[in-house]
This record gives structure tokens, sequence and C-alpha cells, in this order.
């Protein structure tokens, strides 16, 4: 199984992107939430955390490989336990997470199906089942506390805590400049120098407010 993959983002579409690496290019899926931070890196080398599963039916010899991607092994992490909601498959999942994933944690902890069900293609009754099976076990997604594969703060290059200071400087809020800048390393991990990681912040900033 293919569970991470390394390359550029040569298109973005509205559920997917295309991932060059080494002259092939990948159809990846991708939840609606990233695509704003993936826009915002067109022609950048990205890394994804991935998983596959087949599309179609078995039983009409009908199956085609697909790729799912997600910008942070938490992400991924998550969307394992989603699509096991009865009613959740896949596609449904990946449309249904236009928010960010510790957003949509928190609505299931606080048993909000109001707000579940305003989630693309999640009506009342598919909101109250992810409540349901999911309440209690997505706490840490919530709390934004589950595994990562960021780079801790103290281990961090000079440049980057310059690109830091930065961003602090200019009015910024540090627990999100940090949270730019540790998505930036996953999304450019070949910046070096401070103003690199201080527009890679950026780029980051807009594609998540977009």
């Amino acid at each position: 199984m293919i569970v991470r993959l390394t390359g550029r983002v040569t298109d973005v579409r509205e559920e997917s992107i295309v991932l060059d690496r080494d002259g092939i290019g990948y159809e990846i899926l991708v939840p609606g939430y990233a695509v704003g931070e993936l826009t915002a890196c067109l022609g950048q080398n990205v890394t994804l955390h991935t998983m596959e599963y087949y599309e179609g039916s078995a039983a009409g010899g009908n199956l085609i490989p697909r790729i799912v991607g997600f910008l942070h092994a938490e992400d991924r992490a998550f969307f394992g336990r989603f699509i096991k909601v009865k009613g959740i498959g896949v596609r449904k999942a990946l449309k249904a997470l236009a928010r960010p994933v510790a957003k949509v944690a928190a609505d299931i902890e606080a048993g909000s199906t109001p707000a579940l069900a305003q989630l693309p293609g999640i009506g009342r009754r598919a909101a109250e089942q992810i409540v349901a099976e999911l309440r209690g076990k997505v706490t840490d997604f919530a709390l934004g506390t589950a595994p990562t594969e960021a780079t801790p703060a103290h281990q961090w290059s000079p440049e980057q805590r310059d690109a830091l200071e930065v961003l602090v400087a200019l009015g910024e809020r540090r627990i999100e400049a940090e949270r730019w800048i540790e998505r930036a390393a996953q999304l450019q991990p070949e910046a070096k120098a401070a103003d690199a990681w201080l527009m890679a912040a950026y780029r980051v900033k807009t594609g998540a407010e977009g």
C-alpha cells in the first residue's frame, strides 16, 4: 500500500489533484478543506499521506484503484474512522470534509448534529449516525493532539524560527504562526531561507482561509 507520496502539484480540481512524481502523474482524491492549501502550492512539491481503495463493482469486474491523500497524518487517521460510519463511504466522506478535521471532530464530540448536518452530503439522519458511532472516539482529533509527523518547534531550523518571529512581530498570533510554518514544512520541505519560510507560511494562511 502507498502510504506517502511526494511530488509536484500540477493540477488542482474540485475533488482531486494531479501529483507529478518522476514524470508520472498520479490523480489523488483530496478532502474539500485541503483544496485551498493545495491550490496555493500549485507548481510546488508537497508530501501527502495516502491510502488506497478500489471503486466500483467486483461482481461486474469493474474495480478501479484510487488514491486518497491528506496533508497531515492525523487527518488520514481520522478519515479511516469516519468512513467506518454506516452509510459513509470514501467519496461521501471526502465531500463531507469541507471543514478542517479538528472542527468536524469537535462537533462530533459536542454532539452538534445541526453543525454536522450542514456538511456537504450530510443530512440530519447521517449526522445523528455519525455522532452515535464516533462520539467519544475522536477526542484527540478535536483537541488537535492526535499523533502527527510535524516537526516539533524546538527542532526547527534557525531560519524557521526567524520567520516565526517576523510573523509574530507583524501581529500574527504565535500559535497560528507556528501551525502555518509546520504545514509549510510539510508542503515545501525544500525551503531554506527565512524569507522563503515566511512566504510559504503566508501561502498556507491564504489557502487555509480560502
